[in-house]
């Protein structure tokens, strides 16, 4: 058992840092249908954390608690140390957190530059008369902002349509093009929902490519929800699996793909 406080080293020989969001007996309910029953688990600073299971396991549903999307009716929500109170999702992505979705949520009529500055606005704090104006603080803010845009840009390989209205982008480069406006944001916990959905194998080695690059290079907490087994088990440091909105397994990638609870609910159980 993994103490709280103190981290943990990856076989690649990365330090893992404390806990930065704790999970704690999560129970959601719409209606009279139960989503989660439960729940607990941790992420921690620096590491890759994976949430699986089978369609209708409560997984989009644990992750829009994360994001503060959903409140739970039971069970508690921690935040680097502090118990967190019901927030707006504004409030939450202020606090460093952001996301991506499994259908993909951009502007169609804008441009790819333009959707990866919208991950600005949690930084942008002149009023909007001196943005009409622009002049001064907000000329300055606007030049500060486009400038980490652009950086993005440049670290995802998509400068050749920076200025490409998203409409006509393809499927996979408008899953690249979300990323970049969730890691414009500069957030301390990155939530992905099923990145790899619908892509092609080499989109999939090119996105598995920038979830790493991103980790490593600026060193962001990253949880995500995927189906591609093989993804989850080459990207993941540790993994929590759900069924039925229940918690079965968590643990490292070999742990999860040798628990046998996780082989017949998820993986199928081996017939001779």
């Amino acid at each position: 058992m993994l103490d709280a406080s103190e981290g943990y080293t990856t076989a690649d020989g990365r330090k893992i840092g404390g806990v930065v969001m704790e999970m704690k007996n999560i129970t959601l309910r719409f209606g009279g249908v139960t989503a989660i029953t439960d729940i607990s688990f941790d992420i921690r600073e620096g590491e890759i954390r994976a949430i699986i299971g089978p369609n209708g396991a409560g997984k989009s549903s644990m992750l829009n608690v994360i994001s503060g999307f959903y409140v739970p009716q039971e069970g508690e929500v921690w935040f680097r140390g502090a118990k967190r109170p019901q927030m707006k999702p504004y409030e939450v992505a202020r606090q460093g957190i952001a996301r991506t979705f499994q259908n993909i949520a951009l502007f169609e009529g804008m441009s790819v530059l333009d959707n990866v500055m919208t991950g600005r606005l949690t930084h942008m704090k002149t009023g909007l008369l001196s943005q009409a104006i622009w002049k001064g603080k907000a000329e300055e803010e606007e030049t500060a902002n486009r400038e980490v845009a652009e950086k993005v840009i440049d670290f995802l390989e998509i400068q050749h349509i920076r200025k490409t209205p998203v409409s006509r982008l393809p499927y996979g480069l408008k899953k690249r093009v979300e990323l970049a406006r969730a890691l414009a944001a500069e957030p301390k916990l990155l939530l992905l929902d099923e990145p790899m959905a619908g892509m092609n194998v080499e989109e999939k080695e090119d996105m598995s490519r920038f979830i790493l690059d991103v980790n490593d290079e600026f060193g962001t907490t990253i949880a995500l929800i995927e189906h591609d087994m093989g993804v989850v088990m080459d990207l993941s440091d540790r993994v929590v699996v759900m069924d039925y909105g229940k918690k079965i397994g968590d643990g490292s990638p070999d742990e999860v793909r040798n628990n046998q609870d996780v082989i017949d609910a998820y993986l199928g159980v081996a017939h001779d």
